[in-house]
């Protein structure tokens, strides 16, 4: 049951940020005077409609994206005397590139919201400084147990407490644990006045980090075992780790998308070679839909770690969206935007030139162009379907 709701709970946020995405074109179309016909989510057969002014509004039987509808897309569509100065073709380049981008920025304003109501509301598990357990010993290997030939623990000789919250080190303040543990990594064998909260209480204390080598390193360890708890953050702090990790995740989406014709060949042997699949290789709406039910089925994990899991996954999915319709390539919005940045340096050429504005590109003749697009995401759509079908990704949940 948990399994079937993880996969509506996924169909409707994405078919929300298509809506979303759509809206975008809609308003900035309507913005600049253009005229919009139908705005439809959905494709295929109608089966709801609403007439608002001179736009149908309306949802189609197939739920696999949504269109709107605006007029004058192309220089050969004829268009009633009423219509023609409100044609897309007529916009401005700047107006035009507007309405193409705005839907892939909203998906980027889906994704950087869902990231601040993660960092900011749901939270997300980390580790704390609050002391959960203070070692016996500082083990050099993960197999060494506890004797009296092991190196002492610092932290238990210091006078350190399970529930002790480490606040500051050497009279600095840190705002995450990573803060703290940087500073103590690079301490070994030096000393540390460290001042821990007891019971609402300050206390101060003073400890030499012992070293333990690591990769060859030598790194400076306290001893201690921090809690592992659900942080949230200030408003402020949630805005900038969402910058950070929107960031990550939109450089992660450009090098997927680089990288994308080379890991082809390992889908197509993993979807009918019997190759295990890869978790870090392409993965179709399906398959994510299909992790998103793996996701809220788990007992391994808290309610409130299911939502942030659920909530990251959305807000990677639209980051993903908004970058690959930047794409300039025909059909996408991106290879729209290409076209009416075409026009723009024609028309500013024939300006410099002294000649009249030339007649915009006519989009119909790049209809080759556009079928090998569409042809190649077709066939990418359906092997991604088969694979996630019958070889799908788990998580081991």
């Amino acid at each position: 049951m948990l399994s079937i709701l993880g996969v509506l709970a996924f169909v409707v946020a994405l078919l929300t940020s298509v809506m979303i995405h759509e809206a975008g074109h809609y308003l900035t179309a309507k913005k600049f005077g253009m005229k919009v016909t139908e705005f439809f989510l959905g494709f295929g057969q109608k089966i709801w409609s609403t007439q608002r002014g001179e736009t149908e509004f309306g949802l189609k039987a197939i739920p696999a994206g949504g269109y709107c509808k605006i007029v004058g897309m192309s220089p050969r569509e004829e268009l009633s005397a009423a219509d023609a100065d409100r044609a897309f073709i007529k916009g401005s380049v700047g107006q035009r590139l507007i309405v193409l981008g705005a839907g892939s920025f909203l998906h980027f304003v889906i994704g950087f919201v869902l990231l601040i109501s993660l960092f900011a509301g749901v939270g997300v598990t980390s580790v704390t400084n609050q002391v959960q357990k203070v070692s016996d010993c500082v083990p050099q290997s993960a197999t060494e147990v506890c004797s009296a030939n092991s190196t002492p623990s610092p932290a238990k000789n210091a006078g350190f407490l399970a529930g002790d919250k480490l606040i500051k080190i050497n009279n600095q303040s840190f705002k995450q644990w990573s803060d703290a543990v940087a500073v103590i990594r690079a301490s070994a064998g030096k000393q540390l006045n460290i001042v821990v909260d007891r019971n609402g209480q300050q206390i101060p204390l003073s400890v030499i980090p012992a070293t333990r080598m690591v990769n060859g390193k030598a790194v400076g360890v306290l001893g201690v075992i921090n809690k592992i708890d659900t942080v949230r953050f200030n408003p402020i702090v949630a805005t900038q780790k969402s910058v950070t990790f929107g960031k990550d995740i939109l450089n992660n989406s450009v090098s997927s998308l680089v990288k994308l014709p080379s890991k082809i060949p390992d889908l197509l042997a993993q979807t009918f070679g019997g190759k295990p699949r890869d978790p870090q290789g392409l993965v179709g709406v399906v398959g994510v839909a299909r992790v998103s039910g793996e996701t809220a089925s788990t007992g391994k994990l808290t309610t409130n770690e299911k939502i942030a899991t659920f909530i990251l996954i959305v807000a990677s999915l639209n980051i993903f969206v908004g970058m690959f319709n930047l794409l300039p390539l025909l059909p996408l919005d991106g290879g729209h935007m290409a076209v009416a940045i075409a026009d723009g340096i024609r028309n500013f050429l024939a300006r410099r030139r002294g000649l009249p504005k030339p007649a915009p590109i006519d989009v119909e003749r790049l209809t080759p162009i556009t079928m090998v697009v569409f042809a190649f995401m077709a066939a990418l759509s359906i092997i991604l379907l088969a694979a996630d079908i019958f070889n799908p990704i788990h998580l081991n949940l």
